[in-house]
């Protein structure tokens, strides 16, 4: 007698969603094969008909309406891929209500609802997957939550957007202005036309937010991240890195000290000798250290349609898996089956231990260096290194500092009071390193 097929109701028919169509329909026959039962694309929802009319979805497959997936019996996973918080999460909130197993690659709506989503699963025995969510095709969720569950994660440094990467390459290649870069990236494809969501940190920071909740089992509020993005990296902070032995990267940065957990997303200074200095163009990386494991680095393409329809249809193949051994909810969301889901409380940035890189704008005279440093000194701040460029008498010239290790407030308190000098005649550039 022939296997049951698992019946999959697809939300979206967008970049992703097309993708996860195309694929769950071209390689129908290699897929069953490793499931041991047909894996059927039953339903395929969008608000247009034309996207379902381009893919030549089977007759039957194509519905407007949500409700096509959500209230058929038959539907054993849904996959969401709206993206956006609404519809988005009242539909995957009914569909674990009603006994579906859900995908989704929506980083967004699990970093602000990830623990209701999360305790709905739970509470009705089934598997939510999220492997696209983060890092596209990078097999990075399921490394976090299975591969290394025997570790506890320590660090993490990751390049998770690959819009801000591609732009921070280019300015270091080529010298070019923020401005510049960003306007190219657009016309190229690399770039939305509202790019707020990824040059500002904010997509960096959903991210980070999810893996911070599967290196604890507790999910941070996302609003409680610190978070900076990229507009204000100037060429000259690159170059003048540059010289230092640093290459500028948009980090996301977690450090697990048990209790306390720092993470927050800003621009930092990476040693050329860290394997991430080299991660280049669109591909996203993470760097762990764990207790046991020691370093692991993941590294991929971020985005685009076949990378993260890859992601979304393993997701799939997983979820049917555990289905068809009765099994749903196998592996719990965060890899956490007792205390797990609860809020996890961030370190305030202002309590965080940081090594740091200071442009100073100053007017070329005796004593302006020895201020500085006479202001740092009573903020228990020391120096490591510093580069006077462009000597004019009179005129203003940059003076670069590299600090040794400084808590976030006192440099905050030193830098107030240095911008205050009469010497000074721009706000200091502030750069955190890695």
């Amino acid at each position: 007698m022939a296997e049951r097929a698992i019946r999959v109701g697809l939300l979206g028919l967008g970049t992703v969603g097309g993708g996860v169509a195309r694929l769950l329909l071209e390689k129908r026959a290699e897929l069953a094969d490793r499931l041991g039962a047909p894996l059927e694309l039953a339903r395929a929802v969008d608000l247009r008909a034309e996207p379902a009319a381009e893919l030549e979805l089977p007759e039957g497959v194509y519905a407007p309406d949500p409700a096509a997936v959500i209230d058929d019996p038959d539907i054993d996973i849904v996959v969401e891929l709206i993206g956006g918080l609404e519809p988005a999460r009242s539909l995957v909130l009914a569909a674990l209500e009603a006994g579906k197993a859900v995908a989704t690659a929506n980083k967004a709506l699990l970093a602000h609802h990830g623990r209701e989503i999360f305790a709905a699963a739970r509470r009705r025995g089934v598997g939510v997957a999220f492997e696209a969510s983060v890092g596209g095709g990078i097999p990075l969720i399921r490394s976090l939550r299975e591969g290394l569950a025997a570790n506890r994660v320590e660090q993490v440094l990751g390049i998770l957007n690959g819009t801000c990467n591609y732009i921070l390459t280019r300015m270091t290649a080529e010298g070019a202005a923020f401005a510049q870069v960003l306007a190219e990236a657009q016309a190229a494809g690399y770039a939305e036309a509202d790019p707020s969501f990824d040059v500002d940190g904010v997509d960096t920071a959903h991210k980070l937010a999810i893996v911070a909740a599967l290196v604890t089992g507790r999910q941070p509020e996302v609003d409680d991240i610190p978070v900076e993005g990229i507009r204000d990296i100037d060429s000259l902070d690159i170059q003048l890195a540059g010289e230092f032995g640093y290459k500028v990267k948009l980090l996301a940065l977690l450090r697990n000290h048990g209790e306390r957990v720092e993470a927050r997303v800003h621009p930092a200074l990476v040693p050329e000798g860290h394997v991430l200095s080299s991660v280049d163009g669109v591909f996203n990386a993470l760097h762990l250290t764990g207790d046991w494991v020691g370093d692991v680095l993941l590294y991929g393409l971020g985005a685009g349609r076949r990378p993260t329809a890859s992601a979304v249809v393993g997701d799939v193949l997983e979820l049917a898996r555990d289905l068809r051994h009765g099994a749903g909810g196998r592996v719990p969301p965060l890899g956490v089956a007792r205390g797990g889901g609860g809020r996890l409380e961030l370190m305030p940035l202002a309590e965080a231990r940081c090594r740091y890189y200071c442009r100073f704008t100053a007017k070329d005279q005796p004593g302006v260096l020895a201020a500085i440093s006479r202001i740092l000194a009573d903020h228990a701040i020391s120096i490591q290194a510093v580069i006077q460029k462009g000597r004019r008498e009179g005129a203003d010239v940059p003076i670069v500092m590299l600090t040794h290790t400084a808590r976030e407030a006192e440099m905050r308190g030193a830098l107030e009071q240095i911008d205050r000098l009469p010497v000074i005649s721009r706000p200091t550039v502030l750069l955190r390193r890695a």
